[in-house]
C-alpha cells in the first residue's frame, strides 16, 4: 500500500477504469456510497473527502492490483502491479 501518498481524483478514476471496475463495484469494495466516490473522482487534485474514505478506496484499488505513482518530476500516475 502507498504510504503517505494521497491519490488524486483523476488517478482514482483512471485506476478504476484500468481494471474494469464500475463505480458501484468500487464503492461497495471500499464500503462507501457511489455519490462519495463520484465526488472523489471529480477532484482534479488530491481526492476530496474524509481521509478514511479516500484510504478505503486506495486500499481497495491496490488490492485489485493498482499501484499509485506519486508525482516525481514526470507527474502522478497509476500502473498495474504485476507482482
Amino acid at each position: 500500500m502507498s504510504e503517505k501518498y494521497h491519490p488524486t481524483g483523476r488517478q482514482i478514476a483512471a485506476a478504476r477504469t484500468l481494471i474494469g471496475m464500475s463505480q458501484p463495484e468500487l464503492a461497495d469494495a471500499a464500503n462507501i456510497s457511489v455519490p462519495t466516490l463520484r465526488r472523489m473522482e471529480a477532484s482534479p487534485s488530491e481526492a476530496s473527502g474524509l481521509a478514511n474514505n479516500v484510504l478505503a478506496v486506495q486500499v481497495a484499488l491496490e488490492a485489485a492490483g493498482i499501484e499509485f505513482i506519486p508525482p516525481n518530476g514526470g507527474g502522478a500516475g497509476i500502473r498495474l502491479n504485476r507482482a
